[in-house]
């Protein structure tokens, strides 16, 4: 339901919950879809019907979210983006311009494959540079950042740093963003530090999928 109007932009109020979120006069947001408290929707957006965004996010320039998406809280999208349905983008996120996200393996102009789509799933803190590509049906861990222009086609693990195309590890980042080193103090190989904030973490070998992966964890993350 529309409030007030704040010169282009148009003040709503979520009808089922009451919250406040500003829309560019612009943009559209359609009925059914459910919006949170102080989250800001730029030129020429579109959201959906039954699209869900939680509070405080961004929506850029040129976004569409489709039915099925689901975005949380905190969530910084840039300009240029559709997020297909059955992309789920969890609290933190950072999409960079002109990212793409997809959700047919194998699409074809005179086939269609809406009982197709295979779910992408953003984890909580992930940044994803401009013009990266993530292709349908992996996960992005938690805090992991993906270099501009990479194309993730296989599963991310937390806080991994993934460049290239094919996208590869190669090194690992903190929840600050930062790059980590190896803690060569400590004497322990396995051990990385952030030189910022100063947060720790340990690498461990686990079986996934019937393959040996290596993952971070941390030690005294705040």
């Amino acid at each position: 339901m529309l409030k007030e109007k704040k010169g282009e932009m148009n003040i709503y109020s979520d009808d089922i919950t009451g919250e406040t979120y500003q829309v560019h006069e612009s943009s559209y947001v359609d009925e059914g879809a459910s919006v949170g408290e102080g989250t800001k929707i730029w030129h020429f957006s579109h959201v959906m019907k039954n699209a869900k965004i939680g509070k405080k996010c961004s929506i850029g320039q040129n976004v569409n979210v489709g039915s099925k998406a689901v975005i949380g809280n905190n969530v910084k999208v840039q300009n240029n983006i559709s997020i297909y349905d059955d992309v789920i983008l969890e609290d933190d996120v950072f999409c960079g311009p002109s990212m793409v996200f997809t959700n047919v393996i194998n699409p074809r102009a005179f086939i269609e494959r809406k009982d197709e789509y295979r779910r992408t799933l953003i984890r909580r803190g992930a940044s994803i540079g401009a013009n990266a590509t993530i292709v349908c049906g992996n996960s992005v861990g938690k805090y992991a950042l993906i270099g501009s222009g990479a194309v993730v086609a296989r599963n991310v693990p937390d806080y991994a740093l993934m460049v290239g195309v094919p996208a590869k590890r190669i090194g690992w980042v903190c929840k600050c963003g930062v790059t980590l080193k190896k803690n060569e103090q400590k004497g322990n190989p396995e051990q990385y530090y952030c030189s910022e904030c100063g947060n720790e973490y340990m690498k461990e070998k686990i079986v996934e999928n019937g393959r040996e992966i290596e993952v971070l964890k941390p030690v005294n993350e705040e």
